[in-house]
């Protein structure tokens, strides 16, 4: 890109001094109707945006030439959100000022960065998604965090372990994250390598400047009000969150009004691991559904935002619970009420968003007609709200704002249908500018005002013929026939003569050609001027109409939980601070939502305690319905604690802090781990990390390793969970190990369960009934009959399992050659066939299969060319 200045033509000397300003974003440079892009920029558009590249002289002779990709300056929404969803940062540089008023070069400047975590176009932002942009701090005793959605106005900050801002992280799934320059190595051993990072300079994470940052845009003392004085190093990451805003030139943040400790004692913790294989947000499986795709009935984008925090952040409260379940019951109790709120909701739209858009000066004329329609469905919500039998309603009906001034004056001032873009006129109502609506009957009457100007002088003059025109080169006459030229009155000036008739103009006629002609320009800018003038006045608002959208989307999400609580046939929960989980008949959320139809979800009894029934092993073969009963658990107390119905006949839930799973594997073959290593660090995080009032979730632990070694690390842990005061969790352990059915003999508070099959004929059916006592066998060869495995194999693997449980024997044991499995003189001999290969298993099923007594030498020949074939043999 380094070209020598005196080389290049005016504009691209200036494409380049703005280029050299944010060297790793792509600029869009405006010129005329278009933004261009040159250099490795133009190629990294062209292939991302999918348009053509060209090339262009960029020297004073146009000597030298350069890569050049471009678009209409009005696609720039479609284009926009295809480079930051590529990850780019892009930086958008506009004319400052209008071409046809300047000679000289016109002036341009950057006028925004978006980057993928600061970005406020629709077209860009998922409604059903926050969109956050993350800093990290790394302070010497602490790890700080804070999180902005510059579409929303919402602003949080933490402070913890590298392991709890781990957590938030995923949790919070911000779009970009910012750290110090240099600490990258620190960033992805901490927190990987999947999140957008960028780096800012060392003296933006000091805590005076980050302090000051705060302070200054708050217009406050302290930070004692908004409860984060003390969290140094959280502060620290919201102040580089803003000064990241001012970089990226995001100085209009108005709605930004509030900074919010993220509070961890009010939360059930849930790591990554919990939320990926819950499968709360996502499913794993590409055709699957996740936990919040079932519960999900919310009808405002604000509410949908709202309900995915709310999945991944249960409360550990029983006051704000049972606020929740009321509110909950009561929608079900009153549908003339749910009715009511719901009509509502469906007219709000994304009035957070919205307001938002009002702070940076960006909302369209039919976004402001929008924040009227959901500031009208305001007023029965709260007026329903007050007269509701529930406190937690009647707090929300008093703390709703009707903002009356400013609906009226939006109502009164906006169109009814306005267009997306000022510019297209029509925005500001008849009545509210008088200049306006003189310039309005100016432009669009103004062929009856000239006709009543042509009658008037026929009338005065008794010039019959008389008629207006209009040309090109002197605008507007009146034309007279000369047989009338002696009636003209002295002050009309000729202008043209014709053959038989004069052409005149007026005083009157050149002052109505002036405002005719400027009145469609003039009203495009006073309409631009009144609406900004209503922008000004809405922002005084935000907050109010802030909190409104707040207190809307918690009704939305909890008329949610009853619409799915009524289709899925959910119960209200008994929750309290016991230490009982007791749920009667509880069934999968999201399986029992995808079974065949006729086919109806098996229901199942789970009891755990700290007293009687702290460990529940649970043995049983595949495909029995283990994983599916331990996730069920799990998803039934997450689904109670956030406040929402569960799918059981009854449950009662002891509050738990903490929900740990260590369900299914998967190897993190990109950074070198095995399933087993995956399984280990999985477990050790748990351990770590685990309380008494934790629930524990393990399935098949310790099968990545060799038997022995899966049995004794089993073993290790449950025990360690029996016995350790500080770990004694309420666990579910779903194991193939059956030795682990000797525990409960020796721990009082373990207890044997498994579930249950039937045998037929000797087929398995599987029940996916939990019953008391520990199973016999896991019938995996029968798992791998129905999976398509050749029949051959499965022949062998039942000839196997039983010698080696006639023998008692392991596979690969000390004394135990692997040629005893055959148990016979006749065994030995064949036993190269336990090699793992069909081929020779075919042969030896065929050789087995000859009745060699009645078998004819050509019979025998022909028979050993069969299988010279199967193995391959010409």
């Amino acid at each position: 890109m380094a070209k020598k200045n005196n080389e290049l033509t005016p504009m691209m000397k200036q494409f380049f001094d703005l280029k050299a300003k944010h060297p790793d974003a792509v600029l869009l440079f405006r010129c005329g109707d278009f933004y261009e892009t040159y250099c490795e920029d133009a190629v990294t558009a062209s292939r991302i945006l999918g348009i053509t590249l060209t090339r262009r002289g960029n020297g004073a002779g146009g000597r030298t030439e350069t890569e050049m990709a471009g678009f209409p300056h009005h696609a720039l929404d479609t284009y926009l959100p295809k480079l930051v969803r590529a990850g780019k940062r892009v930086a958008i540089c506009d004319q400052l000022e209008d071409p046809k008023l300047t000679k000289k070069l016109v002036k341009r400047g950057i006028t925004e960065l978006v980057t993928p975590g600061v970005a406020m176009t629709d077209n860009v932002l998922n409604y059903k998604e926050n969109n956050f942009l993350a800093a990290v701090h790394f302070g010497r005793a602490a790890c700080g965090v804070a999180f902005l959605d510059i579409s929303t106005g919402e602003f949080l900050t933490g402070e913890g372990t590298a392991d709890y801002v781990e957590k938030l992280l995923g949790n919070f799934s911000p779009k970009e994250v910012l750290h110090e320059r240099g600490r990258k190595p620190d960033f992805e051993r901490h927190f990987g390598t999947k999140y957008f990072t960028f780096e800012l300079d060392d003296w933006v994470f000091t805590e005076q400047t980050a302090r000051q940052k705060l302070l200054r845009h708050f217009g406050v003392k302290n930070l004692k009000g908004f409860g984060v004085d003390h969290m140094h190093n959280g502060v620290v990451a919201s102040g580089a969150i803003l000064q990241y805003l001012e970089m990226t030139q995001h100085t209009h943040i108005g709605h930004i009004t509030s900074l919010a400790r993220i509070e961890e004692e009010r939360y059930v913790r849930l790591d990554k691991f919990t939320v990926r294989s819950l499968e709360l947000l996502s499913p794993m499986q590409e055709d699957g559904s996740s936990l919040l795709d079932v519960i999900d009935r919310t009808v405002s984008p604000m509410g949908g935002r709202m309900l995915r925090r709310w999945v991944v952040f249960p409360l550990k409260n029983e006051k704000p619970i049972q606020e929740r379940l009321d509110v909950v019951e009561y929608f079900f109790r009153r549908p003339d009420f749910r009715g009511c709120v719901d009509e509502q909701l469906h007219r709000v739209g994304d009035l957070e968003r919205i307001i938002s858009k009002v702070a940076v000066g960006r909302v369209s004329p039919r976004e402001v007609a929008q924040l009227k329609v959901a500031l009208q469905a305001v007023a029965p919500i709260k007026a329903a709200c007050a007269t509701a039998d529930n406190e937690a309603l009647k707090r929300v009906g008093e703390q709703l704002n009707l903002c009356e001034s400013i609906r009226q004056r939006i109502e009164r001032e906006i169109t009814a249908d306005p267009p997306q873009l000022v510019a297209k006129g029509g925005v500001i109502n008849a009545g509210v500018n008088a200049e306006l609506d003189e310039l309005r009957n100016i432009a669009y009457s103004g062929k009856d005002y000239l006709m009543r100007i042509q009658e008037r002088e026929t009338e005065l003059t008794g010039i019959a013929s008389l008629k207006i025109g209009y040309n090109n080169v002197f605008g507007y006459y009146l034309e007279v026939r000369n047989t009338y030229k002696d009636k003209v009155p002295a002050d009309w000036v000729r202008k043209q003569t014709l053959a038989n008739a004069e052409r005149y103009i007026t005083q009157e006629l050149k002052e109505y050609e002036d405002k005719i002609l400027g009145a469609e320009d003039k009203i495009l800018a006073l309409e631009a001027r009144l609406f900004g003038e209503l922008v000004m006045a809405m922002q005084e608002f935000i907050p109010q109409i802030q909190i409104n959208a707040n207190l809307l989307a918690r009704l939305d999400c909890l008329l949610s939980f009853a619409k799915a609580a009524e289709e899925h046939r959910y119960v209200r929960p008994q929750v309290d601070s016991s230490d009982v989980i007791d749920i009667r008949q509880g069934r999968h959320p999201v399986i029992e939502t995808q079974l065949p139809p006729g086919e109806s979800y098996v229901p199942n009894d789970i009891r755990l305690d700290a007293e009687q029934q702290q460990i529940m092993i649970i043995t049983g073969p595949n495909m029995a319905g283990k994983s599916a009963l331990l996730r069920q658990t799990a998803l039934i107390v997450l689904l109670a604690q956030t406040g929402c119905f569960v799918p059981a006949e009854s449950a009662k839930i002891g509050l738990v802090d903490k929900i740990f799973t260590r369900v299914g594997a998967s190897d993190n073959i990109s950074l070198g781990e095995s399933t087993f290593m995956v399984e280990m660090t999985e477990a050790s995080n748990i351990l770590n990390n685990v309380s008494p009032r934790s629930l524990v979730l393990f399935d098949e632990l310790g099968r990545g390793t060799s038997t022995y070694d899966g049995i004794s690390i089993a073993w290790a842990i449950v025990e360690y969970l029996h016995e350790q005061p500080r770990a004694r969790a309420r666990t579910l352990f779903a194991t193939h190990y059956h030795e682990l059915n000797e525990m409960e003999k020796n721990f009082k508070r373990i207890k044997n369960y498994n579930v249950s099959v039937k045998e037929q004929d000797g087929k398995v059916i599987f029940l996916r009934k939990l019953q008391r006592g520990g199973s016999e066998h896991s019938f995996g060869i029968h798992v791998a009959e129905i999976a398509g495995m050749p029949r051959s194999i499965v022949k062998r693997a039942n000839v196997i399992l039983k010698q080696l449980e006639a023998d008692n024997a392991q596979v690969g044991s000390a004394g135990k050659p692997i040629a005893n499995l055959a148990g016979s003189r006749e065994g030995m001999q064949l036993s190269f066939f336990q090699l793992d290969d069909p081929v020779l298993c075919q042969v030896r099923d065929e050789i087995l299969g000859l009745d060699i007594n009645n078998l004819t030498p050509v019979e025998a020949l022909n028979k050993l060319n069969e299988i010279k074939k199967i193995v391959g043999g010409k």
